[in-house]
């Protein structure tokens, strides 16, 4: 596929060395606003957005909605869906759910795959305590290729080839768009190089991504990986030991109202 046809599907994105990572004191992390250059604030390394349509736009102004930011969403606001189905895992009935909003360059975001997420997944979700959601918010040109290449693949692969992509971040992230990279990593789960091409010029599928980030900035969320735990956003890296420390209150509180009816 031409270089041309897939900056067309995919627009001009906020370049960045280390793009779509939570705003933390670590150097090299970067906030969306510092990777799209927003409010005159750009880190080192990062380049602000050209100013023409994108599918994961990171600008402000009327055609793309403003910035505007709901405040204290309630769960039915951080639960609304667009277009695209959720792609989650765990009970559908868990008392608690967690949302992570990541960016398929975020090193934060491969850290906690991990380091932290095996360990979510055995003792939380695999027991139906908890139902994980995994939304889009893509920041950069190659994020949002290999996002698309993400949405690309069957629900029952999505996690696995989310999994692959985390692990061979190195093998793939860059600054220009660079298909093929990714078509290796996506390959992997049985997504053939037709099934690729076609899905990063799909432009329904594409519209569905951005709902899903500009519902997320909606939201509050500013960079990845943010959270959403049972409805409160935590916008920093969380390990386990942070997790349990949310989780586990809210699971005995559950537990507490089961035995008080």
């Amino acid at each position: 596929m031409a270089w041309g046809k897939a900056l067309t599907a995919l627009g001009f994105l906020t370049l960045s060395a280390l793009a779509g990572c939570a705003g933390l004191p670590q150097v090299g992390a970067s906030t969306e606003a510092s990777a799209s250059g927003a409010g005159g604030l750009t880190l080192t390394g990062a380049t602000p957005e050209k100013p023409a349509f994108s599918p994961f736009s990171d600008q402000t102004g009327p055609s793309f909605g403003g910035r505007e930011v709901i405040a204290n969403p309630s769960l039915a606001d951080v639960m609304l869906t667009g277009p695209l189905p959720e792609r989650a895992m765990g009970r559908a009935d868990a008392p608690v759910t967690i949302i992570k909003y990541a960016s398929m360059t975020c090193p934060y975001c491969r850290k906690f795959d991990a380091e932290t997420f095996p360990v979510l997944k055995r003792e939380y979700i695999d027991t139906g305590k908890v139902r994980f959601i995994l939304r889009e918010f893509p920041i950069g040109h190659q994020s949002g290729a290999a996002t698309i290449a993400l949405r690309c693949a069957p629900a029952d692969k999505h996690f696995a080839l989310y999994s692959k992509l985390m692990a061979q971040q190195p093998a793939w992230v860059s600054q220009e768009v660079r298909l093929d990279p990714i078509f290796k990593v996506a390959q992997q789960v049985g997504i053939t190089r037709a099934e690729f091409d076609a899905c990063q010029q799909d432009k329904a599928l594409i519209e569905g991504l951005r709902w899903v980030k500009d519902r997320g900035r909606k939201l509050g969320v500013i960079g990845t990986p943010n959270f959403f735990v049972n409805g409160k956003l935590v916008k920093t890296v969380i390990g386990i030991a942070e997790l349990r420390a949310m989780v586990d209150p809210l699971l005995a509180g559950k537990v507490a109202q089961g035995a008080g009816r």
